[in-house]
């Protein structure tokens, strides 16, 4: 089972759409999972919510993680950190690959080119909630996320 965490938007539409080729057992999950070819399937959750990413997540190969949040600085602080502790928990006990597709907020301005090398420096709140959580994961479970 392929799942994506926060289905619905633009990128997780694509990504699930380029999947097909892959497989047919793709799981939607949001607060509104919609069909998107008619054979998925789909689970309402709330990602802050460890019981229902545990229930998400369950059986996954693969979990993406594609959920966005309100473009707001308080509620990143609030709602980030929860998302992320939820999934990579879930992915964990249930053993499960996390693919996260990630934005820039953590590596703040960069003159040049983004490498894998690339330093975390950031130079927003947003990047400093990134920032924050992924310094507070253990060493092998960072390189998970």
């Amino acid at each position: 089972m392929q799942t994506i965490l926060g289905s619905g938007g633009c990128i997780a539409n694509n990504a699930a759409a380029s999947l097909r080729q892959y497989t047919n057992e793709i799981r939607l999950v949001s607060r509104n999972p919609k069909v998107l070819v008619g054979d998925e399937q789909l689970v309402k959750a709330d990602l802050t919510n460890p019981i229902d990413v545990d229930r998400a997540v369950a059986g996954s190969e693969i979990v993406y993680l594609m959920a966005g949040l309100t473009y707001k600085t308080s509620i990143w602080q609030e709602m980030w950190p929860r998302v992320m502790n939820a999934v990579v928990e879930s992915c964990l006990k249930n053993s499960s690959k996390l693919v996260f597709f990630d934005n820039v907020y953590a590596l703040g301005f960069v003159n040049g080119s983004l490498t894998e090398e690339t330093p975390v420096n950031p130079n927003s709140k947003k990047g400093e909630v990134r920032l924050k959580y992924l310094t507070s994961l253990t060493k092998p479970v960072r390189k998970m996320v």
